[in-house]
C-alpha cells in the first residue's frame, strides 16, 4: 500500500466520522415541514401544541415549517385542503379531529398523519387497533370508551335533576356522529330519559335548532363537540341563556365561552401529548408502530356565573365531583 492509499484511507474514515446521520443531513438541507389541517378556522395549532414543539427542540420559522389550511367551518372543503397540504410534502401532517383525519387518509396513504381528539380510531376504521395502528395513522384518542357519553348525561341530569326529556346536538356530517348518538341513547334508556337528536349542518341552523328544542319541550341540551360548533361557541352559550336551557358540553373551551357545564378530557393536553407523536416520528419512527394513546384523566368544569343565571340548585356532592369552577 503506497503512502497516498493509506492517506486516503484515513481521510474516508475521518468524513464518515464526521458526517452527520442521514436525518440529520437531511435537515441540514431544509427544514422539516408540518402540516395542519383544520375544520375550524385559524389561527395556526394550539399554543400547547406549538411550546410541546419548542420545548422538543423544533423551532417555526427556523428547524419547522407549519404550513395550516383551514375550512373555516365547512366540512365539504376539507378534501381539496388535505390535497393541498399533500402537494406541498409534509414530512408529518396533523389532523385533529374525525372529518380532518378522514380527509387527510384519502389524500394520502405515505405520509405519517397524527390525530388528536379522534373518538373512535378504530371503528372509523383510521388504524387497526389501538397497540398497532398498522398505517400511517397514529396519534390520540379523545375518549376511553362509549361510556362517556353515558356518563355526560349522567352529570347532566344531576345538574338538572328534574329534567326527563333531553336532546343531543350533532353535526351529521362529523364522522363519528352515529357513534355518538348509539352511546348516548343507549344511556338514555338506561336512565330513563327521553332523548331526541336534534342535526345542525351550519352555523346558520342553530336558530331553528333551538326553535326545535323549545317546541318539543326540550329541558336539557347535550351538544357534541366538533369543529363547527367550536367555532360558534358563544353564540351557543348565549342561545342556551335565552332558552335557559343546561347544556353539557365535551370540552373545557366552551365554558370559557359561557356554557354551563363540560366533561372530557382536555383538549390542550392531548395537543400537548401530539407534538410528542411528531417528535418521535420525524426521528424515524414509523406510525405503524405507535400505539394510539387513550386519555386517562377528565375533567368536570363548570361555569358557576351561568348556572346561576339558570337558576340551577347545586348540591354539595355535585360540587365536589367538580374539577373546577369558571367564575
Amino acid at each position: 500500500m503506497t503512502l497516498w492509499s493509506s492517506v486516503q484511507g484515513v481521510l474516508l474514515i475521518l468524513t464518515l466520522l464526521l458526517s452527520p446521520p442521514a436525518a440529520e443531513a437531511q435537515q441540514a438541507a431544509r427544514p422539516w415541514r408540518l402540516g395542519f389541517l383544520s375544520a375550524a378556522s385559524g389561527p395556526a395549532p394550539p399554543e400547547t401544541f406549538r411550546t410541546a414543539l419548542r420545548e422538543l427542540g423544533y423551532i417555526d420559522g427556523q428547524n419547522v415549517v407549519v404550513n395550516a389550511r383551514y375550512a373555516e367551518g365547512t366540512f365539504e372543503r376539507l378534501p381539496q385542503l388535505a390535497l393541498e397540504l399533500v402537494k406541498l410534502g409534509p414530512d408529518v401532517i396533523v389532523a385533529p379531529g374525525s372529518a380532518e383525519v378522514q380527509a387527510a387518509k384519502r389524500a394520502t396513504t405515505a405520509i405519517p398523519i397524527v390525530m388528536v381528539t379522534v373518538p373512535d380510531p378504530v371503528g372509523l376504521g383510521f388504524v387497526k387497533s389501538l397497540a398497532r395502528p398498522g398505517g400511517n395513522i397514529t396519534g390520540l384518542t379523545s375518549t376511553a370508551g362509549p361510556e362517556l357519553h353515558g356518563k355526560r348525561l349522567q352529570v347532566l341530569r344531576e345538574l338538572a335533576p328534574g329534567a326527563t326529556r333531553m336532546a343531543l346536538m350533532v353535526n351529521p356530517v362529523a364522522p363519528a356522529t352515529a357513534g355518538r348518538v348509539q352511546s348516548t341513547e343507549e344511556a338514555a334508556r338506561v336512565l330513563g330519559v327521553q332523548l331526541r337528536v336534534v342535526e345542525v349542518r351550519a352555523s346558520e341552523e342553530l336558530n331553528g335548532a333551538f326553535s326545535t328544542l323549545k317546541q318539543h319541550r326540550i329541558e336539557a341540551l347535550l351538544v357534541a363537540s366538533n369543529r363547527l360548533f367550536a367555532g360558534v361557541r358563544v353564540r351557543l352559550a348565549e342561545l342556551a341563556a335565552q332558552a335557559r336551557m343546561p347544556v353539557m358540553h365535551d370540552v373545557r373551551e366552551y365554558v370559557e365561552a359561557g356554557g354551563l357545564a363540560a366533561y372530557g378530557p382536555s383538549h390542550p393536553d392531548l395537543f400537548r401529548l401530539a407534538a410528542g407523536y411528531v417528535d418521535r416520528i420525524l426521528k424515524g419512527q414509523k406510525p405503524a408502530d405507535l400505539a394510539v394513546e387513550q386519555p386517562t384523566k377528565f375533567e368536570f368544569i363548570l361555569n358557576r356565573k351561568t348556572a346561576s343565571a339558570l337558576g340551577l340548585a347545586l348540591s354539595p356532592s355535585l360540587l365536589a365531583q367538580v374539577d373546577q369552577v369558571i367564575e
